[in-house]
């Protein structure tokens, strides 16, 4: 049986190693070295290994475990993850607008505008400031519990502080990303151990957190940014910039670029630049999300079956370009199915090295008639059309 001192060091231990994970992990400000962080994770190691009354599920050490799953079992969404309605420029932007103020006549909106991140949505449930169930979107209404996964996502804190932290229950939405740099080291590193590498970075992310095995997903360099108060008993606040601020005095990690704008013309500006900084923001990011920002005008607004009426996405320009398959290949899943690739000359789009492009299977390089020597045009990582033949 451990001593009250003893007892005393492992939860110390464990403030520390949160303390620093949080600065390391989401803010990307780190206070001590890797060696000095090592150190605080292997005492805390062996003190839980000496004595195994000390461990708790919320420990820094517990972030892989857990048994191999089967299979997912599903969830029941509190609130239901919608999809977002789309604008592709200026004009539905303006429109949005006209929408909102033929709902609600006469009152007057401000907004809050967000990347579009393109990964894997999910929504962590925490009860008391403990993190205790991590579910993917699924159908928005019924997700997958990857919540031996999730636990292994650094920047997604185990236990909460400040002001979401006494919460009786509180469920948070967030986007599960790779950056582009990760991903880049993770498919060479797929690649060199032969392994089939992945299209892109969401897929990446995708495929990580559902992993049968949470020791393969804590290999793999997943991140998050949250960006919603989706539930809480008590609700804390009366705004969507009030919930930003609250999630990230947590330990949340909140997107920097998410700006409040007081009217539509700021909604304008910033979709605007966010666009023109695509390349630059170190991950994939396919629009902007516009939100009207006090939660009593979101409720009045509601939803349709497919959307909220008070949010909306502003979709960037697609990205494309031109280059030349070099190679062909069959690939030979885990289950015995054959998926076909095409290697490409490399190209650079949205920031990122391109050098191969899914074919999906037979059916598709056949209405492509894509051949070697081809020149193509590509979106991401996915192989449009043979300009040479398109049409024919």
């Amino acid at each position: 049986m451990a001593h009250k001192k003893t007892r005393e060091r492992a939860e110390e231990l464990r403030r520390e190693i949160r303390h620093h994970e949080h600065r390391y992990y989401v803010l990307d400000r780190p206070e001590i070295g890797d060696a000095d962080y090592d150190r605080l994770v292997i005492e805390l190691r062996r003190l839980e290994a000496e004595y195994p009354e000390l461990v708790t599920p919320d420990s820094p050490t517990q972030r892989v475990g857990g048994a191999v799953a089967e299979g997912f079992a599903p969830v029941q969404h509190r609130v239901a993850m919608l999809s977002l309605d789309n604008a592709f420029g200026a004009e539905e932007l303006a429109e949005f607008e006209a929408r909102l103020k033929r709902a609600l006549p006469g009152e007057a909106f401000q907004y809050v505008c967000e990347p579009k991140v393109d990964g894997l949505g999910v929504a962590l449930l925490y009860e008391r400031g403990r993190l205790v169930r991590g579910a993917t979107r699924g159908d928005g209404r019924v997700g997958e519990d990857v919540t031996h996964n999730l636990r292994t996502v650094r920047s997604i804190p185990l236990v909460l502080r400040g002001p979401l932290a006494g919460l009786h229950v509180l469920e948070v939405r967030g986007e599960v990303y790779m950056s582009r740099q990760a991903f880049e080291r993770l498919n060479r590193s797929l690649a060199d151990g032969g392994e089939e590498p992945f299209a892109n970075p969401r897929n990446a992310a995708a495929g990580s957190v559902r992993q049968k095995d949470p020791a393969i997903t804590a290999t793999r360099p997943l991140d998050i940014f949250c960006y919603f108060i989706s539930h809480a008993e008590p609700y804390p606040v009366a705004t969507h910039w009030e919930g930003l601020q609250a999630l990230k005095a947590s330990g949340f990690k909140v997107n920097p670029r998410c700006r409040f704008a007081e009217d539509p013309a700021a909604v304008q500006r910033y979709c605007a630049e966010l666009e023109g900084d695509r390349d630059r923001l170190g991950y994939d990011a396919d629009g902007a999300v516009v939100k009207v920002n006090a939660l009593d005008q979101q409720r009045r607004l509601g939803s349709t079956a497919h959307h909220p009426r008070w949010a909306i996405a502003y979709k960037f320009a697609a990205q494309q370009a031109v280059t030349v398959i070099r190679e062909i290949q069959i690939n030979v899943g885990r289950t015995g199915a054959l998926t076909p690739s095409a290697l490409l000359d490399p190209v650079e789009i949205a920031g990122a090295t391109i050098s191969r492009a899914t074919l999906h299977n037979a059916d598709e390089i056949t209405r492509l008639d894509v051949r070697v020597g081809d020149t193509v045009v590509v979106d991401g990582a996915a192989l449009l059309l043979v300009p040479s033949r398109a049409g024919k």
